[in-house]
């Protein structure tokens, strides 16, 4: 779950910063403007990603086993 969508922000960050690079080598703000956008996208995705992770753990903690008694899992 997690893994993947880190590894995806993180392509994402690089290849702004690449982008953003480039475009003030060659003057080309459309690209400075894009590069920092694909690192805002990445950034969200990192945050998103974390946030999923978070909530699963809390979700695992808070289990409740549905057998004979219903006693919440201890931790």
């Amino acid at each position: 779950m997690g893994l993947g969508e880190k590894f995806d922000a993180a392509k994402d960050k690089v290849t702004g910063k690449a982008k953003e690079a480039f475009g003030k080598a060659t003057d080309d703000d459309s690209m400075v403007v894009e590069g920092k956008a694909d690192q805002v996208k990445g950034t969200v995705k990192d945050k998103v990603a974390d946030l999923k992770a978070h909530l699963h753990e809390d979700a695992d903690r808070r289990h409740v086993d549905d057998t004979e008694g219903g006693a919440a899992r201890p931790e």
